[in-house]
């Protein structure tokens, strides 16, 4: 994940002339401290302190060697015997707002700025750093009208400007902050932190080859910065200029050997590049560097599993769980264990759960049957939409409704860790021709909407849900698609939702039937799967229904597909009845569509 940079802030004109009457001593000691020789002018500021301990100025510079040492509780307590002193003193009132901050007292130290503020109201440094401790507190409105005051108070401020950014990101307001960042960057041209942070507000804002280039700005300036070299990479393997993101992991690498998220995220793209050994090769040195990384741990799970080594894959994908924050949001706690395969079920009662998408529910809904023969009792929770479908599914006691209440249960398990608790292996995956059945009052509803069949019907799913992370490979345009078809069948669309660039292609194309919000829910979509003489869906739920029933699908796939479809068959174990259609290394669908055609003549024929 794009990580922001802060600016490193120590306190301002930390040695300046003075004005009291000194020990002769001191000039000596600010000469030392000027010339970053602090260990000297540590020794001759202690030598004055043992003589005059209440003098202001000696026991302030004191104070600010110990911030710029990271002595951070000995600058405090310095600099607090400074206020009690001279307690009129701006500065020092910012310094131990700094020092206060960094022990991660914070709302100590924005009252600290605070009294700095209200000594010298033009004190443009104070409000920046208040602003920053305030952003440390999660207030990022309040730090930005601290910055903002600091802005107003010095022209020039490229710092504020930059931070105010960060500020602007914590509110999601991307476009605001690559403002912010390009005013820091027009005042100071060499701001490596303004570009790198501005790369990130641009891929936000969906501007990737911008990004790109903000990144390298920063690098160009500072060529030490291995974050920007990492998150270069993550934009160019979006952009699918996979070799070019592998040599940007291999900078941020060779510049920080331990950067896990730099292993990982160079482990994505070779996995992309269909190098798996490679990819685990990666993970496996996140792993080393960050035992508990989870997202490490699943990406070498999902490897594992597209290269059929169940065996290995299944343990590791649980790690499914700790990675990203909307995986823990998932994540259910229930009081009752979760179910491994190792205790018996004779008489037990059981909740299997569904996670992540319709596809992988209606995938893993297989498993009911093998439960069900140890002897429990099933309670299925799905999603609303699956209700009505799975509700005949052999096996089940009771459905559920996910977000309904839940009756009394000895164990539970979700859907995907099932293979996990029969250790499945590529042998061993239970599947029959057809584990679904559609409603019987469905389909001659949809039979009598549909009418008189006059052409064999093709069902056809293009697009899936646009927030799936591989949905750029997976989904097709509608228009792409269509000039392949030949003309001898009745095209259905089995599509319920449909993007806004496929909605003129559809109204030009008035030989493709679309039926939309008509489409209730999946049992809908089952009845018309069964009206069909094939579907043709590109890796979606459609997909995963239309095999589970046992009709004759065709799924088009990208070169490196979602684990699942595995790599290199035209033949799928999970679903007897599927045909798979690969994009060739060129990763083009024009040769995907040429054989889906070919198929298409040849079953008419």
């Amino acid at each position: 994940m794009p990580r922001n940079l802060k600016n490193t802030t120590t306190p301002k004109s930390a040695v300046h002339a003075v004005t009291e009457q000194a020990p002769a001593s001191l000039a000596e000691a600010m000469a030392l401290h000027r010339r970053g020789l602090l260990a000297e002018a540590q020794v001759v500021y202690e030598d004055i302190l043992s003589a005059r301990p209440e003098h202001f100025e000696t026991v302030r510079l004191r104070g600010v060697l110990a911030l710029q040492t990271g002595h951070h509780n000995l600058a405090a307590e310095l600099i607090r015997r400074g206020i009690s002193i001279n307690p009129a003193h701006a500065g020092s009132y910012s310094n131990l707002g700094f020092a206060l901050r960094k022990l991660k007292q914070l709302e100590a130290a924005v009252a600290s700025y605070d009294r700095a503020v209200a000594a010298t109201p033009d004190f443009a440094e104070a409000y920046y750093n208040c602003g920053i401790a305030l952003m440390e507190l999660n207030r990022p409105e309040a730090a930005i009208a601290s910055y903002d005051r600091a802005i107003e108070l010095k022209v020039g401020y490229a710092e504020s400007y930059c931070d105010r950014g960060l500020a602007l990101m914590e509110l999601k307001q991307p476009k605001a902050a690559a403002a912010s960042y390009e005013q820091a960057i027009a005042i100071k041209s060499d701001f490596p932190e303004a570009y790198y942070n501005r790369g990130i507000a641009l891929e936000k804002l969906c501007r990737p080859q911008a990004a790109v280039a903000s990144y390298g700005r920063a690098i160009a300036i500072r060529n030490d910065l291995a974050e920007a070299y990492s998150n270069r990479g993550n934009v160019l393997k979006e952009l699918a200029q996979l070799d070019a993101a592998v040599a940007s992991f291999d900078q941020a690498i060779a510049i920080r050997s331990a950067y896990a998220e730099a292993y990982v995220n160079r482990g994505m793209s070779l996995h992309d590049l269909r190098r798996l050994d490679s990819a685990i090769a990666n993970y496996d040195r996140a792993i080393a560097v960050r035992p508990d990384f989870a997202e490490a741990h699943l990406n070498k799970s999902l490897a594992l599993l597209l290269g059929g080594d169940f065996e290995a894959g299944w343990p590791l994908y649980e790690w499914r769980w700790d990675g990203s924050e909307t995986s823990k949001r998932h994540k259910r706690n229930f009081s009752r264990p979760i179910w491994l395969g190792n205790e018996p079920l004779d008489g037990k009662t059981i909740l299997l759960h569904c996670e992540q998408g319709f596809g992988d529910t209606i995938q893993f809904c297989r498993y009911v049957q093998l439960v069900a023969v140890l002897g429990a009792r099933i309670i299925l929770e799905v999603p609303e939409p699956l209700a009505g479908v799975l509700t005949p599914l052999d096996g089940v006691s009771e459905l559920i409704v996910k977000g309904a209440p839940l009756p009394v249960f000895d164990y539970h398990c979700p859907l995907l860790t099932l293979p996990l608790a029969f250790k499945t292996r590529l042998t061993s995956i239970p599947s029959s021709n057809a584990y679904l059945s559609s409603n019987g009052d469905r389909v001659r509803a949809w039979t009598a909407r549909l009418g008189r069949k006059t052409k064999p019907r093709v069902g056809i799913v293009w697009s899936g849900n646009d927030q799936h992370r591989n949905d750029r490979s997976r989904s097709i345009a509608l228009s792409s698609l269509l000039q392949h078809l030949p003309d001898a069948f009745e095209y259905v669309s089995l599509q319920k939702e449909v993007r806004d660039i496929d909605r003129a292609t559809l109204g030009a194309h008035g030989e493709v039937r679309h039926f939309g919000e008509a489409l209730v829910d999946f049992s809908d979509t089952a009845a018309l799967c069964e009206l069909m003489d094939v579907v043709i869906s590109v890796d979606t739920s459609v997909a995963h229904l239309s095999g589970a029933l046992g009709r004759r699908t065709w799924v088009m796939l990208p070169y490196v597909p979602d684990w699942r479809w595995l790599l290199d068959r035209d033949d799928s174990p999970w679903y007897p009845s599927a045909r798979l259609y690969r994009q060739d290394a060129d990763r083009k669908w024009a040769s995907v569509f040429e054989r889906v055609r070919t198929d298409l003549i040849a079953l008419i024929a």
